[in-house]
């Protein structure tokens, strides 16, 4: 759902009075989090959607990576995760909920939790995900919301699944460029995080379905100040730029633009390929960091050697200006 969908959905809901819940639905923030005790916190999410791959078993480890990335964005570590399913067993096979299944449990063993059980209702299509719990320390915890003007902005994986994702149900989709951003989607974020945490990350976020701008921009609101984002900079996965060129874009890209219109300035030096790929909507994209830029090379080395190869630093944070988001080159 766009932003401005979200909001006008939750606005008016009942407000939670408890002072041990840190972290709520009324802000920006990729999981929410709960005191458990003074140095223990809780951190809970919830994600799902339906198939973007043919592949059942690969399909369910992007899904799972994706549920477990709201973790890992604010330095979490994922402890247990409970199955969401939605599938029309009168038209499918129960072997493919199976394979699903698999695929999911063998990304949530990766990251060293545990599935705990689920909830499987009959759908008109398939839908899967996790909700997930993980844990961290106070000093742990990173949040969208404490990015520090002088910081560097590091996202640790290329950006196009939208591009890819959308060209392949459409059959206009090389294989290898298919196989490239599914292994990137299903590659978890737990290394990344940890980098994050080693280098003292100032804030993080993850980039999924609002895409590098919407994240960003809510990164920037959170933390009173502004992002500035070149477009020159950005890794894209390979193949994803043509297919962008061939007019293969999610309705999310234009919603993604609409929703931090107000929100942005666009510079003449910005690269239009860019500003297309920060707009495109993002399946299990990567996270993207603030940080000192004393240690922005270090963490760009740091999650490089975790795996995350396309990692690079793609911005900077300043004061707040007039605007939250500005797009240069």
């Amino acid at each position: 759902m766009p932003q401005e969908g979200t909001a006008q959905v939750v606005r008016g809901l009942p407000k939670f009075d408890d002072p041990d819940l840190l972290v709520g639905a009324e802000g920006f923030s990729d999981a929410g989090v709960y005191r458990l005790r003074d140095d223990l916190l809780m951190l809970v999410s919830l994600d799902f959607f339906p198939p973007l791959v043919d592949d059942p078993y690969l399909y369910g480890q992007i899904a799972a990576a994706n549920s477990l990335s709201d973790i890992f964005a604010m330095g979490g570590t994922p402890k247990t995760a409970l199955n969401i399913v939605g599938f029309p067993d009168d038209k499918e096979d129960l072997s493919t909920l199976n394979k699903i299944l698999a695929g999911g449990a063998e990304r949530v063993m990766a990251a060293g939790a545990v599935i705990a059980g689920g909830h499987t209702v009959r759908d008109t299509e398939i839908k899967y995900g996790l909700s997930v719990t993980g844990v961290a320390t106070p000093e742990e915890l990173m949040t969208n919301g404490d990015a520090r003007p002088g910081d560097q902005l590091v996202l640790t994986k290329p950006l196009g699944t939208g591009f890819v994702t959308t060209a392949f149900k459409k059959n206009r989709c090389p294989d290898s460029v298919l196989e490239t951003a599914a292994a990137s989607m299903a590659m978890l974020n737990q290394g990344a995080s940890q980098s994050a945490k080693a280098v003292g990350a100032s804030a993080s976020t993850d980039i999924t379905g609002f895409g590098l701008a919407g994240h960003a921009g809510e990164m920037a609101q959170s933390s009173d100040v502004t992002v500035v984002i070149d477009t020159t900079r950005l890794p894209v996965l390979p193949g994803a730029a043509g297919l962008a060129a061939e007019g293969n874009h999610t309705r999310a890209s234009k919603t993604n633009r609409s929703a931090v219109e107000s929100l942005m300035r666009i510079e003449e030096a910005a690269d239009a390929g860019g500003l297309e790929m920060a707009f495109d909507a993002q399946t299990s994209g990567g996270l993207l960091i603030s940080v000192d830029p004393a240690r922005s090379e270090e963490l760009v080395s740091r999650c490089r050697e975790t795996g995350a190869e396309y990692a690079a630093i793609v911005g900077e944070v300043t004061a707040k200006t007039d605007v939250s988001l500005v797009f240069t080159g």
